[in-house]
């Protein structure tokens, strides 16, 4: 049974602890406003990292040790930098914005974990002594929404490494801090996954959002009939649309499986493959629409029409 599984884990620093360290870069959006984000592409390779190697690695062994599933950090870094074939960049026809992605959201994108552990620790002194004091929320990686957070204080010592330090402290609460985390899975188990869909038309297409076809006895805009497919198909049959003009569909709170059956068997579903059930669909009679699947992060699909 699905609850019977438990969530894939990553690791991975916070962005007050990349602020704090330097590793950020700037890139400067549409309107010309300059945007500092977090940047651990290159974040294993520094000179200064070591602590932080082992506190990923506490980290990830304290969850190991409880049964949950991991991915490795530096392992998906790696396997994103020896991609050779480069994201496109793709725009919009209705309001002329670049898709963008973050390093952080093509590591959610390639690991597909399903929660993220985003940790902010700091080594402070007291005399001759060391101590750790943390700050960790767990994040689900498809809504970036907090699941569960914890934040302490460790005890000081002259000997003890870093790591040593990290799990002195934060061993006391691990099991509650699991106990929210297996709380959301179930709850996803049960009820879906949550993403966000958008629906985006090339400039070229020779239909948009409010082309009419004969659907079920009946002429309805091509918005109308997404909407039917999307409310058929959620889990919940209610995803929220929350903006629609003839070149622009969103929804919101769209819940899909998280697992489907194969071949007998259960594996993965993620966003992709839930909205590859519309993009075909969207290509048999009456519509003949051709369409191109863009995945922005884990939670995020834009589904742009007229052409692949």
């Amino acid at each position: 049974m699905a609850q019977a599984k438990k969530p894939t884990i990553m690791v991975i620093p916070s962005d007050a602890y990349c602020s704090r360290h330097g590793y950020t870069t700037e890139w400067v959006d549409e309107n010309g406003n300059v945007n500092v984000v977090s940047d651990i592409s290159n974040i294993f390779k520094q000179d200064d990292i070591e602590d932080l190697r082992l506190v990923i690695s506490e980290l990830s062994q304290i969850m190991a040790e409880r049964g949950f599933p991991l991915k490795d950090l530096e392992q998906t870094l790696k396997s994103i930098q020896q991609e050779t074939v480069e994201m496109s960049l793709l725009e919009s026809s209705s309001s002329g914005a670049y898709i963008t992605e973050s390093m952080l959201d093509r590591v959610k994108r390639t690991a597909k974990a399903d929660i993220i552990i985003d940790l902010d620790y700091t080594v402070n002194h007291k005399g001759p002594q060391r101590f750790v004091s943390y700050n960790m929320r767990g994040l689900d990686a498809y809504t970036n929404k907090v699941i569960a957070a914890n934040s302490g204080v460790g005890n000081p010592s002259t000997t003890a490494p870093v790591n040593l330090l990290l799990e002195e402290a934060v061993l006391n609460y691990m099991d509650s801090f699991c106990a929210q985390l297996m709380s959301h899975f179930e709850d996803m188990a049960n009820n879906g996954r949550e993403i966000v869909v958008k629906f985006r038309v090339w400039d070229n297409a020779d239909i948009d959002l409010e082309t009419e076809f004969d659907f079920e006895g009946d002429y309805l805009e091509l918005t109308d009939i997404i909407s039917y497919w999307m409310e058929d198909n959620a889990v919940n049959h209610a995803p929220t649309r929350t903006n629609a003009t003839s070149t622009y569909l969103v929804f919101e709170q769209v819940r899909i499986p998280l697992y489907k059956e194969r071949n007998g068997r259960q594996s993965a579903l993620d966003a992709r493959g839930f909205m590859n059930g519309i993009r075909s669909y969207l290509k048999k009679e009456p519509f003949m629409i051709e369409s191109k699947i863009y995945e922005r992060g884990l939670g995020e699909v834009w589904i742009i029409l007229g052409e692949k």
